[in-house]
This record gives structure tokens, C-alpha cells and sequence, in this order.
């Protein structure tokens, strides 16, 4: 038996591939982390969801702006899913709507379960 892959948290680089990230939640959840390196409440925070998407469900695909790095792609997320700028921040993501968002000490394994649980089962629901 084949052992499965862990999740990962992929670097959300560039408009092109946060576009790609969109077009992803039209089949999956998208969970897009904005992640600060000079913030310590943010390295808290990565620390919550890096433990959160070893454990997790396949049915969501993980991605991780940083910010300093990334500031365009940041504005973009932020514009385009009408979600007010944060860092760190978390902005789950279905059907190319933010449905869900935290911020700052919101950021726990539990909310990322529970935010994860509720919209993965809405996403597997056929519409009828």
C-alpha cells in the first residue's frame, strides 16, 4: 500500500498562479495563508497551520503569500476576494469566493478544522 503524500503549503508567487489557485476552487478548497517574516503573531500562526495541513484533508489545496516577498500578489487576494488586508490571515476559498477568513491569534488548528470541515462538506454536496 502506497503511503499518501502529506499536504504542503505551495508559495503563492505570482497573479498567474493566485489565478490558478481561483480556478483550483472551483474543484477543491483553497486555503491562502498571508504570512509576515517579521512578525512574530505571524510566525504563530504559520506554526498553527503548517501543524493543521500535515493532518489534513486532501480535499483542500494550501497556499502561503509572504507578504514582504509578495506584496502584489497580497493586494490581489485581498482585492479580488473583497477581504480587507491582514497579516497573518488566512481566507479559505470556494467557487472563487473567500467564504471564510481569520486573522491574527484566529488562527488555531481548531478553527482551520472547523472552517475546513463545514465548507469541504458544502463542496461535495451536487447541487440539485
Amino acid at each position: 500500500m502506497m503511503k499518501q503524500m502529506p499536504n504542503t503549503l505551495r508559495p503563492l508567487r505570482s497573479i498567474t498562479a493566485f489565478e490558478k489557485a481561483i480556478a483550483e476552487s472551483n474543484e477543491k478548497v483553497v486555503l491562502i495563508l498571508k504570512h509576515s517574516n517579521s512578525c512574530d503573531l505571524s510566525a504563530m500562526a504559520l506554526d498553527e497551520v503548517t501543524q493543521h495541513v500535515e493532518q489534513a484533508s486532501s480535499l483542500t489545496i494550501y497556499y502561503l503569500i509572504t507578504v514582504q516577498s509578495e506584496r502584489k500578489v497580497s493586494n490581489e487576494v485581498s482585492e479580488r476576494l473583497c477581504i480587507p488586508h491582514a497579516t497573518p490571515q488566512i481566507i479559505l476559498v470556494r467557487n472563487g469566493k473567500a467564504l471564510w477568513s481569520a486573522s491574527h491569534l484566529q488562527i488555531t488548528r481548531e478553527t482551520l478544522r472547523e472552517a475546513e470541515a463545514t465548507h469541504t462538506q458544502t463542496a461535495t454536496v451536487p447541487n440539485t
